[in-house]
């Protein structure tokens, strides 16, 4: 079985009910219809007040759906975003209005309780799936960096015939992330790995120096958070800084970094800048033929997933399989 396979098995065990908003997007309405033929996830479709002409295609997927004027839990979804927001100057009317939205009524009702997880994104911005996620739902506890993870299946590259899967971190979110939330970012991608892929993350900060090749102010930023990281989270395996060559090959790092652990076995990799995370997982996707799934929103006190507004229907499968595998967290906390 492969790991995608795996996935979609592993979220159809959980049952997980999950909102929809971009109801009127020809793609998710696919996905949709697959999700609820294969169970993989119980999918709910949110209408969108402002295109009544979308509607019918929506009902057709076979999957629940909620039309956001008509619901009697809008009441409630409404004083949710006046209390989250007032204090930002949101009056009750102007939340009212802003519960026609179809993003914002799926996330108050994941907030609520009312569904496990958001999936969205293939027509909203990330700006706009954050937004709507932040004001809604929030960090989790202790949390203070909301960031992101792709999750790459690659084909073998360390001398096997399986494929890996890698975790890019942050590829979406944190532009210019400093010591303190590159350590936050990797604990956080730690966390969902476990969940997500199931195995032990190795974890390495990536630079263009490996242990003090070479100096400058992202060096010194990735070695002052592998220091924060030992601290706050010593039974993780983390290293750096590493070069990419040095993180994942073994051969390189018997003779960059031959006392590290972690060196040539990372299978996290936490990259300095949204710059080089981004520029990343789009050449492995592209030259290397790999599979990306995500942006992953990781943080979250309940799963909202961002899809890239690229996606493809198969992505917005795997989403959803992965954020009923996040959502686990929460029902067994």
């Amino acid at each position: 079985m492969t790991f995608l396979e795996e996935l979609r098995t592993r979220a159809s065990a959980l049952g997980r009910r999950l909102a929809f908003p971009e109801s009127a997007d020809g793609r998710t309405l696919e996905a949709v219809r697959a999700l609820v033929h294969d169970r993989i996830v119980t999918p709910v479709l949110i209408l969108d007040p402002a295109h009544p002409e979308s509607h019918a295609a929506a009902k057709a997927t076979g999957a629940e759906v909620v039309n956001p004027a008509a619901d009697d839990r809008k009441a409630r979804a409404t004083d949710l975003l006046y209390k989250r927001r007032r204090g930002k100057g949101l009056t009750r009317a102007e939340a009212e209005r802003q519960m026609g939205d179809p993003l914002l009524f799926a996330d108050a009702l994941v907030a609520l309780g009312e569904l496990d997880g958001c999936v969205a994104g293939a027509t909203h911005t990330t700006a706009d799936v954050l937004r709507a996620a932040l004001w809604l739902i929030g960090p989790g506890e202790g949390v203070r960096t909301v960031s992101s993870a792709f999750y790459m299946v690659t084909p073998p590259f360390r001398g096997t015939t399986k494929s890996e899967v890698l975790t890019f971190t942050d590829s979406a979110v944190v532009p210019y992330p400093t010591a303190t939330q590159v350590a936050d970012i990797a604990i956080a991608a730690a966390e969902d790995r476990r969940k997500i892929v199931g195995d032990e993350p190795r974890i390495a900060l990536l630079s263009f120096s490996t242990k003090g090749s070479a100096s400058g102010e992202s060096v010194t930023k990735m070695t002052e958070a592998l220091s924060e990281i030992r601290r706050r989270a010593p039974d993780l395996a983390v290293d750096g800084e590493l070069q990419g060559d040095a993180a994942l090959i073994v051969e390189v790092a018997t003779r960059k970094a031959p006392d590290s652990k972690v060196a040539g076995h990372a299978n996290v990799l936490v990259f300095p800048s949204l710059d080089a995370g981004n520029i990343a997982y789009k050449l492995v996707q592209r030259l290397a033929g790999a599979s990306a799934i995500g942006p992953i929103i990781q943080g979250l006190r309940r799963p909202c997933s961002d899809l890239s507004r690229g996606a493809v229907v198969d992505d917005i499968i795997n989403v959803a399989a992965i954020t009923a595998l996040q959502s686990d967290a929460v029902h067994a906390a």
